[in-house]
């Protein structure tokens, strides 16, 4: 298996238990601060875990695909992708730390989570680019 393949595997695994772990940690708001399901509302801190969890769920649908995307190409080193892939996962933890704690502060960890997105999908449109100009 090609060591990019590997680094995407191992990423897409880590941001997938990571949220879940988002999800567990709602679930734990939800008991400890009251707010019986379907409800989405009712105490501050709750919201605060239910939006890291949303908001995380919100850049998978964007950061997933594109990962993978990128891995195809053969103009990307293995480590670029581990690089932005680590990123992105630090990122999303300081986000769900800094928003639960105060969401004015949750700009660094939405930087470093939103950025490794914006940059695998612009390889992903270079790359794409490439193999149309290249295609017969």
């Amino acid at each position: 298996m090609p060591k990019i393949t590997l680094v995407a595997l191992t990423i897409t695994i880590l941001a997938l238990v990571q949220f879940f772990f988002f999800l567990q940690l709602v679930g734990m708001a939800r008991q400890r601060y009251n707010v019986k399901a379907p409800a989405v509302t009712g105490h501050d801190v709750f919201e605060r875990y239910f939006r890291v969890q949303m908001n995380t769920l919100e850049q998978l649908i964007l950061f997933l695909p594109a990962l993978w995307i990128t891995a195809i190409y053969a103009f990307v080193a293995y480590y670029w992708i581990a690089l932005i892939g680590a990123c992105y996962l630090v990122g999303r933890f300081i986000y769900q730390r800094s928003y639960v704690a105060d969401p004015s502060k949750r700009s660094l960890g939405f930087g470093l989570s939103a950025l490794p997105v914006l940059a695998l999908l612009l390889i992903d449109i270079v790359g794409v680019i490439m193999l149309w100009v290249r295609s017969p």
